[in-house]
């Protein structure tokens, strides 16, 4: 009988949020391949928005989410900076999954910057590889 695999070392899997008041862009990745592929833009809000997040999170499966968080050049906080934190406390209360914050300061430059043709799901993938970069191989959930 083969021995089960710890925790610690199986992948893990992640969507990732580029938080907009508009939008949301989404991404999906996880730690054994450490890349991230932007999915889609979800231009929905309230209730449309959660119940279009929860459909991904039923297709996904993933093991956590990844919030974007945005904060001034010098790291100071600020309206969106707020909003997006409280983006992800409603994401862990609604679905009941771990949720990361990453700094995405200058995510959507880099995503238009690339020539991306959704810019938010862009930016959502380069939010997620930072976290991936920043995982260590016998990090929590």
């Amino acid at each position: 009988m083969p021995e089960p695999v710890p925790a610690a070392s199986r992948p893990r899997s992640f969507l990732a949020f580029d938080y907009g008041t508009r939008r949301v862009g989404v991404a999906s990745g996880n730690t054994l391949l450490a890349q991230a592929r932007a999915l889609r833009t979800i231009a929905a809000e309230g209730d449309a928005r959660f119940a279009a997040i929860g459909e991904l999170i039923a297709h996904w499966q993933p093991d956590a989410l990844v919030v974007g968080v945005p904060f001034h050049p010098d790291g100071a906080e600020h309206e969106n900076t707020r909003r997006a934190r409280r983006f992800a406390r409603r994401l862990q209360g609604r679905f009941g999954l771990p949720v990361h914050e990453v700094d995405e300061r200058y995510t959507t430059t880099e995503a238009l910057a690339a020539g991306a043709r959704d810019a938010d799901a862009a930016a959502a993938a380069l939010i997620l590889e930072q976290h991936l970069r920043g995982l260590g191989p016998a990090s929590p959930p």
